[in-house]
């Protein structure tokens, strides 16, 4: 880790079990997901118990299996493949859409590879490269074909804001000078845009805001703070409280701040969001991490299908900043249910948002036990 990254990590102060298909291949020998085989564990100790400690230092037994292993590396071989010649990943609609291919690069990064290192490095560049091409004068990381810009403004700061804080100059000192530039400016256009509730919405104006666009500007300045790049405070303070008001009794996260109903996904990014900012002992991350336990908990209730891809992504997130039996109980689970859907050709199908989205998305969850994203650091 380099010094840099060193320092501005300790800175941030307030992200039906099913049987396999027919057709999909299995690398090697995944426990059943829809059959447990021990009694439920006991609910997690509170985040605020002085104990509590993430699951980064604190590996779960046996996290990365060999049949894991394989279903990663043909994930991985597969998605390579659905990068186009410009460097973008995704098809139709989302052909050329920067929250794609900033994830697609991202699950490369969670294996390790950076820009121009490692066997998928020229597949970081060149998405790297496709994405800061594609950032507008107002700072901006967006292309032609992007629907819900915020969105994919959000991913791509948290993409490049993991390249910066992950290269130290050196022989690359041109592309982190270029990635904190179009860091700076992207993270000013969040700043800009947030509204007066605290949150954000689909486009870069502040008049509306809900829980899932907030998560990803949340994550993203997360990143770039991480990477030594100014966040204001007063920015981060105001997204908290806006998500807090987003929370139902139940403990689950409603869309916003209005009255509205829980859902798994969203309720999953609402925790996610408080721990990226900063908020790690609070009575709303114990509801709601207890409400996502209790609603989606792979294997011991039926399969949540809504938004899967997006739930996962920070469902997994929020159980390993949790750790303990949060993380154990979620992980043994989630791991074994994406393997069983895997595809023979290595990829993962998502029928709304395309294959390169839904294969990133669950190579990222995948990898969450080798621990190379920094975002991922308490």
């Amino acid at each position: 880790m380099s010094p840099r990254l060193s320092l501005a990590c300790a800175a941030l102060v307030g992200v039906c079990a099913i049987a396999p298909a027919k057709g999909r291949s299995q690398p090697g020998t995944p426990p059943d997901p829809a059959q447990p085989t021990e009694a439920p564990r006991p609910e997690p100790p509170p985040v605020d118990d002085p104990g509590h400690q993430t699951a980064e230092n604190i590996a779960a037994p046996d996290e990365m299996p060999d049949y894991l292993l394989k279903s990663v590396e043909l994930g991985l071989k597969r998605l390579a493949e659905d990068q186009q010649p410009d460097g973008s990943f995704g098809s139709g609609r989302f052909g050329g859409n920067v929250a794609v291919t900033s994830l697609a690069c991202l699950a490369y990064m969670a294996d390790g590879h950076l820009p121009g290192r490692g066997e998928y490095g020229e597949a970081v560049r060149k998405g790297l490269e496709y994405v800061l091409s594609h950032q507008a004068e107002n700072g901006m990381f967006v292309a032609d074909s992007s629907h819900s810009p915020m969105y994919g403004h959000g991913f791509a700061t948290l993409f490049v804001g993991e390249v910066y804080g992950m290269t130290a100059g050196g022989a690359d000192t041109r592309l982190a000078q270029r990635c904190h530039e179009g860091l700076v400016r992207a993270v000013r256009l969040i700043e800009q845009s947030q509204n007066d509730e605290g949150g954000w919405r689909y486009n870069p104006v502040p008049y509306d805001a809900d829980v899932s666009v907030t998560i990803c500007q949340v994550m993203a300045l997360r990143s770039a703070r991480n990477a030594g790049i100014e966040v204001k405070k007063e920015v981060v303070d105001r997204a908290v409280e806006y998500v807090k008001r987003c929370q139902n009794p139940d403990g689950g996260f409603r869309y916003q701040a209005e009255m509205g109903t829980s859902l798994w996904s969203r309720s999953a990014a609402g925790v996610a969001t408080l721990f990226y900012a900063g908020i790690y002992d609070d009575p709303a991350i114990d509801r709601g991490l207890r409400y996502v336990r209790e609603v989606s908990l792979p294997g011991s209730v039926p399969e949540q299908r809504a938004h899967y891809f997006y739930g996962h992504y920070y469902a997994v997130q929020a159980m390993y900043l949790a750790g303990g039996t949060a993380w154990e109980d979620w992980w043994k689970g989630i791991r074994g249910e994406l393997v069983a859907k895997q595809a023979d050709d290595g990829s993962w199908e998502d029928r709304s948002y395309g294959n390169a989205y839904a294969t990133a998305m669950a190579l990222i969850v995948l990898q969450m036990p080798k621990r190379y994203l920094p975002i991922f650091q308490r």
